[in-house]
C-alpha cells in the first residue's frame, strides 16, 4: 500500500482541521500488571478519560486503582467471562494488557458488548483470531498496538509516504538497559517469556517482494545511533502485518531486534549449542534466576527506507529513544512508557475519529500524524523525522 493506495480510515483520522468529538470516554483496562498500570496512569492524567482497571486477581486491580485518587476497579475475577462482561458494562473501549492467552476471551466479550477492542499481543494465532472476529463488527478491533508490533509500523508508514516508490524498509527496535554489566549486556526489562519466544520462532520478511519466513537470530548487522554501537538480528513478531500489506510492492522488508554487541553470540550458544530451543521454559527460569531486572532502561526505534523520490534514488531514516519518566507522581520505565503510549495513542485516534472506524484496523491504517498530535504523541517526541 503506497501513499496513493491508502484506505478511507487513514484519511478520515488524518484530516487536518477535522472536528473532534468532545466527550468523556470510558475505557476498561484488562490486566493490572506493569503495562496495564502504566496505561491506567497515562489515560487518567489526560482530560476526557475515565478508566476502570480489572484483573484475574481483584486484589491486584484494587492496589493499582489505589495509586490514583478516584480511579475505579472491577471487584471480580475477570478470567470468568461473566465477570469480564460485567466489567465491560457502560464502557466505550477495552484495552487488553493481559497475557496473550486471555485475549481471545477479552476480544469475544468486547464484540458481544459492542466495545472497541485494542491489544498488545505479538502472538500470531491470537491476532488471526482477532482478525476473524473483526469481520462485520461495528466497532474497531485493533491488535498489536505496542511498540513492535505497534508504533514501529506507524513510523514505517511515515517514512514510506515520503517516497514515490519504496525499494526497501527496515524496522529495528530494542528494549535495552542503560548500564549493562554482564556478558549478555542485558537486563530484564519486560516479559521474559516474550523475550525467549521472539528468539525461537520464524520471522516474516519480504525478499524480492515475496513473503518468506527467515530464521531467528540471523542476519546480524551493526548499527550506530548517537555514536553508540549496537547490533541487530532477526526475531519474530515485531513486523506486525506489514509484510502482508506490502507483499509485491516493496522488494525487501524485515524486522530485527537491537542489542548491545556480543549479545547475539551468547544467545546463539544458549539456544543452539546448549539446546534450549527445545526447552524454552527452562531458559526462562534461568534468565529469571540469573539476570537482574532493571528500571534503568530505554527503548530505541529505528526505521530506514530506500527508494525513488522526485526521480532520484534516496534513503531516509527515522529514530526515537524513549526513556523512563514520571507520569503523575510515579516513575515508569522506558518499556512501560513506550508500550503504553503506543496503545493509548491509537486508542485516542480511534475514539476521536470524526467517523468512528469499525472492523479490523491495522497499525498501518492509523495516521502517524494523528497519533503524534494526540496527547500521547509526546511520549515519542513531537518532532518530524
Amino acid at each position: 500500500m503506497l501513499p496513493h493506495e491508502r484506505g478511507p480510515f487513514f484519511f478520515v483520522i488524518a484530516r487536518r482541521g477535522a472536528k473532534i468529538r468532545a466527550m468523556t470516554q470510558r475505557v476498561l483496562v484488562v490486566g493490572a500488571g506493569r503495562v496495564g498500570r502504566t496505561i491506567m496512569h497515562m489515560l487518567s492524567y489526560e482530560e476526557g478519560y475515565v478508566v476502570c482497571i480489572c484483573d484475574a486477581r481483584p486484589d491486584v486491580a484494587a492496589r493499582a486503582a489505589a495509586e490514583i485518587k478516584g480511579a475505579k476497579f472491577h471487584d471480580g475475577d475477570v478470567s470468568d467471562v461473566v465477570e469480564l462482561a460485567a466489567a465491560m458494562e457502560g464502557m466505550d473501549a477495552v484495552v487488553s494488557a493481559a497475557p496473550f492467552a486471555a485475549n481471545r476471551a477479552v476480544a469475544q466479550t468486547a464484540a458481544r458488548s459492542g466495545l472497541h477492542y485494542l491489544d498488545l499481543t505479538e502472538d500470531i494465532q491470537v491476532t488471526k483470531f482477532v482478525k476473524e472476529l473483526a469481520q462485520g463488527a461495528d466497532k474497531a478491533f485493533v491488535p498489536q498496538c505496542g511498540v513492535a508490533p505497534g508504533f514501529v509500523a506507524l513510523a514505517g508508514m511515515h517514512i514510506i509516504e515520503q517516497f514515490d516508490e519504496v525499494h526497501s524498509l527496515t524496522l529495528r527496535v530494542g528494549a535495552l538497559p542503560d548500564q549493562p554489566n554482564n556478558r549478555l549486556k542485558y537486563n530484564l526489562t519486560w516479559s521474559t517469556e516474550g523475550l525467549v519466544n521472539e528468539y525461537l520462532h520464524p520471522c516474516e520478511a519480504l525478499r524480492d517482494g515475496e513473503l518468506t519466513m527467515v530464521a531467528p537470530l540471523e542476519g546480524k548487522e551493526e548499527l550506530l545511533i548517537e555514536g553508540v554501537a549496537y547490533e541487530a538480528f532477526t526475531t519474530s513478531g515485531g513486523v506486525g502485518t506489514l509484510c502482508h500489506t506490502f507483499e509485491g510492492k516493496i522488494r525487501r522488508l524485515d524486522y530485527k531486534t537491537i542489542r548491545y554487541p556480543g549479545h547475539l553470540e551468547l544467545i546463539r550458544f544458549l539456544v543452539h549449542d546448549l539446546g534450549f530451543k527445545h526447552h524454552p521454559d527452562e531458559l526462562v527460569r534461568i534468565f529469571h534466576r540469573s539476570i537482574p531486572a532493571t528500571e534503568d532502561d530505554f527503548v530505541l526505534v529505528s526505521v530506514r527506507a530506500a527508494g525513488m523520490s522526485d526521480g532520484r534514488l534516496v534513503e531516509k531514516t527515522y529514530w526515537r529513544k524513549v526513556e523512563g519518566r514520571h507520569i503523575g507522581e510515579r516513575f515508569f520505565t522506558g518499556i512501560e512508557v513506550s508500550t503504553a503510549a503506543g496503545v493509548c495513542g491509537v486508542l485516542h485516534v480511534v475514539l476521536n475519529a470524526p467517523e468512528p472506524p469499525h472492523g479490523l484496523v491495522r497499525m498501518e491504517d492509523v495516521s502517524y500524524g494523528a497519533f503524534m498530535a494526540s496527547p500521547f504523541g509526546r511520549y515519542y517526541g513531537r518532532r518530524d523525522a
